[in-house]
């Protein structure tokens, strides 16, 4: 039995391609297995509307959709979501008009939801998929349904009121 040591093989492929739709445009990327969706968004794709809170999916800040439900970007490894849609709070813009505001955007101004706004992103893109879900009807379930967001400034009354106008005047439609 040969006991020397054997040189280690050689270089391995530790990045690997990756296509995601990301606030509507195509972006073919290569990634290193461990990096995360929000790593990805925020050093590769330069979208730091999205925040680093905790990175371990506890606070919401970094909260985006992926194919149109809520996530937090910081739990999801990027090679893992090839082939989705991602939305940030940076796509969030209403129809085809870069500079005007989502109306959850704008609800949020009007409503001071936040103050120092380190979570708003997260807030806004969380109350942007509560709304497409269709699941809260009242101030109660808007809350319990969000209480995975925290703010620590404690903008909560104002969040709620914020989401609730938007969800009045889509209930309108």
């Amino acid at each position: 039995m040969d006991m020397r040591a054997k040189a280690p093989p050689g270089p391995v492929n530790t990045h690997f391609p990756i296509t995601l739709r990301v606030n509507g445009f195509a972006q073919t990327l290569r990634v290193e297995p461990c990096v995360t969706l929000l790593d990805l968004l925020r050093e590769q794709l330069h979208l730091t509307g999205t925040k680093k809170g905790c990175d371990h999916g506890q606070c919401g800040a970094c909260t985006v959709l992926l194919d149109g439900r809520r996530v937090n970007s910081c739990l999801q490894l990027a090679v893992s979501v090839d082939g989705s849609a991602v939305q940030t709070v940076e796509g969030l813009c209403d129809g085809h008009d870069a500079e005007a505001l989502d109306p959850l955007q704008q609800a949020f101004m009007d409503h001071d939801a936040f103050q120092c706004g380190y979570c708003t992103p997260g807030q806004i893109c969380s109350a942007r998929g509560l709304l497409s879900e269709g699941q809260a009807k009242t101030r109660e379930e808007v809350r319990e349904l969000m209480s995975g967001n925290l703010c620590r400034c404690g903008a909560y009354t104002n969040i709620t009121d914020a989401v609730m106008s938007v969800l009045g005047q889509e209930a309108a439609k």
